[in-house]
């Protein structure tokens, strides 16, 4: 008798590595911005609908704030302290540009595996 393949939905590792949340196998971007539709292992769809990707951007708020908010940090306590916080804080948004495309796709992943965590079914 064959088991049922158990759904990878927050493990670590296949949200790192930015694996499909059911097998843990199919890369979720065939490119730096483009994704594929269906897993290119087991053929799960990623998108359930139109504008189902508009939740991710809760994930990318949650991930770029906290990193910006160090990077103020930082700067105003150790390397540039007598700068008005407003620069500090333009500083820390330009350094933080180049790590938008991350930010793009691992909250696109996390949000995949967040919302089949939830609903598995897509009711």
């Amino acid at each position: 008798m064959m088991s049922a393949v158990q759904p990878r939905r927050f493990h670590l590792r296949t949200i790192f590595e930015q694996k499909c949340s059911e097998c843990g196998e199919g890369r979720v971007f065939r490119g730096r911005f483009e994704m594929n539709e269906r897993c290119p292992v087991c053929g799960y769809k990623f998108e359930r609908g139109p504008g189902y990707f508009t939740g991710a951007m809760y994930f990318s708020y949650a991930i770029g704030m906290p990193i910006i908010a160090l990077g103020v940090l930082i700067g105003k306590l150790l390397i540039v302290p007598k700068w008005p916080l407003h620069w500090i804080l333009i500083a820390s948004w330009v350094a933080f540009v180049p790590l938008g495309p991350a930010v793009f796709r691992y909250s696109r992943v996390l949000f995949i595996h967040f919302d089949r965590f939830f609903d598995p079914d897509g009711d």
